[in-house]
């Protein structure tokens, strides 16, 4: 049996990576697109295009621009000198906000008062709108307690008390909030089920096309070994592009994996289980090459939608939640997340494990049902 399944591997092995742009699509592409995708896939917004119409064209109001061009989220790309300026700067996507100051803004905060400012925000882009209007809620914030401070120190026998309330807060895992560190981890995620289930979704029915499968029909070779034959390659492809992809994310990216190796890699050979079962099912169902690859297709764009990828998996209705434990990049991602971001070991990561082991072992049973099927 031995001999005969490592006869299998070699087979497959030269049959997969014969080809030199199979090679560069196995090894290249996924370094390349992970390197593409962690540069593109990203929720913080930084230099904001922003229009200024200042109509006060005080000190105060310069300094308050000033305070939004220095903090690095915005930059001031024109300024205004009418209304319908405002309309077309918005329209042409010239700029995504417009800080407009009033006549009298230096005048009401000498005052004592509480000056207006208004910031009109393009929100057909919601993300970037909502990020830059909290970034505007934070900047104003500081620019008042900066204005407060002048205030008091300027008022002779008036001593600044410290606040009420003081809240300081610190995020955990992710010190800097650094999208980068939530994303890639996934796209390493995504790049493993999108290789492991295309190719091993064309392996069974590309031995039906090409008309080897009568031959191997006839030889001494089991079903078990076919299978074996069938998946152990295309396993190793997994771990090699994952000890790739977790390379540029370390060294690249500087995303810090906190936690053991090995853990990631036990992950991964379960999550394999699953991505190679539901390709070969795939491979068992399709009479052609083009069906199982158009077949994976639609089973990839909601696996990655209904994981937790991009939309929290809370935020979804209660069924499509109940959906999510059939999905095994759910689980996946949280084995990666917790290995990189957080050091996470067995003792936490164990429930994951055990729902990827039962999940592979479902789908590698149901496949090798189907292909008993398909060989008699």
């Amino acid at each position: 049996m031995l001999e005969r399944l490592v006869r299998m591997l070699v087979k497959e092995f030269i049959q997969v990576l014969r080809n030199p742009r199979m090679r560069a699509v196995l090894f290249v592409m996924p370094v390349a697109q992970v390197i593409i995708i962690g540069y593109a896939v990203s929720t913080d917004v930084r230099h904001v295009p922003m229009a200024v119409y200042d109509l006060d064209r005080t000190p105060a109001s310069r300094d308050l621009i000033s305070w939004f061009e220095g903090s690095g989220c915005f930059d001031v790309v024109r300024r205004i000198a009418s209304e319908a300026e405002i309309r077309e700067v918005l329209d042409t996507g010239e700029a995504k906000a417009v800080l407009r100051l009033n006549r009298g803004f230096a005048e009401t905060l000498a005052g004592a008062g509480s000056a207006r400012a208004q910031f009109l925000l393009d929100g057909s882009d919601s993300n970037t709108a909502s990020v830059a209007l909290s970034y505007a809620a934070n900047l104003s914030a500081d620019f008042n307690r900066s204005i407060l401070a002048q205030r008091f120190s300027r008022t002779a026998g008036v001593r600044l008390e410290a606040e009420p309330v003081g809240l300081v807060s610190r995020a955990w895992f992710n010190a800097n909030l650094d999208s980068r560190h939530y994303f890639v981890p996934g796209v390493l995620a995504m790049l493993v089920a999108v290789i492991t289930v295309i190719l091993s979704s064309m392996s069974i029915v590309r031995e039906r096309e090409i008309g080897t499968m009568e031959q191997i029909m006839v030889t001494p070779i089991g079903r078990l070994e076919f299978i074996l034959g069938k998946t152990i390659p295309f396993a190793v492809i997994g771990f090699v592009d994952v000890a790739l992809i977790a390379l540029i994310t370390v060294f690249w990216f500087r995303v810090p994996m906190l936690g053991f190796p090995p853990i990631l890699f036990l992950g991964t050979a379960l999550y394999l289980l699953s991505t190679l079962g539901v390709g070969l099912f795939i491979s068992t169902v399709s009479a052609t090459q083009q069906q199982a690859m158009m077949t994976a297709f639609f089973f990839m764009l909601p696996a990655f939608m209904l994981s937790g990828f991009v939309y929290p998996i809370a935020n979804m209705p209660l069924v499509v939640q109940a959906l999510t434990y059939l999905n095994p990049l759910r689980y996946y991602l949280v084995i990666i997340r917790g290995v990189f971001l957080k050091g996470l070991g067995l003792q936490v990561l164990w429930p994951q494990m055990l729902a990827l082991t039962l999940l592979g072992s479902a789908m590698l049973l149901l496949a090798a049902g189907r292909f008993r099927k398909t060989m008699s």
